[in-house]
């Protein structure tokens, strides 16, 4: 007798469970899948990219630095212009008193009346006082304010040692009188370096060339401005000597 075959419980599972997905929903799973990914994604990526509040307060700190700069920059090169045409006026006087080479000048002003030498020291104490102040800036800008500063008080002793040898004996005074030329040459130099720096950061600040300088003789050592008009930018390399 023929044997019946019967159809095994698991062969019928296997088949079922490795049918495929009807074709029509195929479409709807991956956009669904799609559709949690972004929305997954798009939170995650905001919060990657967005700074956190430690790079925030550092972009904060930096702008208001930036800020403060132009400010202070501005600011330091209005008193240095001040104190630059009251100290010209002072150190034509001395030129004339007290000249860096006396052979060079055939009829030298002689020793300056101490009524000058008074006056002198009052505008070398005013500028002492216009430039004590020490905000803190950037190092750029602290540098050109030390250097201010620097120079303001080196001037002031020179003339306050001009001031001590003419209340010496004539015999005596010479010494004294070369180390306060010398003292004066570098106060002198020393501006024209802080004038540099400060003629670099008003460049930089968009404000253009800005010329602080004191007047010298030849020999002193100070760095002349360059030779840009005040107030348009730097083109090129400007020139100091």
């Amino acid at each position: 007798m023929a044997r019946k075959t019967v159809p095994s419980p698991l062969a019928s599972t296997r088949t079922a469970t490795t049918q495929p997905a009807p074709a029509g929903r195929r479409p709807v799973a991956l956009l669904t899948t799609a559709l949690v990914a972004a929305l997954v994604a798009g939170p995650i990526g905001y919060m990657i990219g967005r700074p956190d509040a430690t790079q925030a307060a550092i972009a904060d700190m930096q702008e208001a630095d930036a800020k403060r700069d132009v400010q202070q920059i501005g600011e330091l090169t209005a008193s240095a212009r001040k104190t630059a045409e009251d100290l010209n006026r002072v150190l034509g006087g001395l030129t004339a008193a007290f000249p860096k080479d006396p052979a060079s000048n055939p009829q030298p002003a002689g020793p300056a009346p101490l009524g000058d030498l008074a006056t002198w020291q009052n505008t070398l104490k005013e500028a002492v006082a216009r430039h004590a102040d020490t905000p803190s800036g950037t190092t750029a800008t602290n540098v050109a304010r030390g250097g201010f500063r620097s120079a303001v008080n080196t001037l002031a002793a020179a003339v306050d040692t001009y001031a001590a040898a003419e209340k010496l004996p004539a015999d005596a005074r010479q010494p004294i009188i070369d180390l306060a030329t010398r003292q004066r040459s570098a106060g002198i130099a020393m501006w024209s370096v802080a004038a540099t720096q400060l003629d670099q950061l008003n460049i930089d600040a968009g404000n253009g060339h800005q010329h602080v300088y004191l007047q010298s003789t030849p020999g002193e050592g100070a760095i002349a401005p360059d030779d840009v008009p005040e107030g348009l930018p730097s083109t090129g390399a400007p020139t100091h000597s």
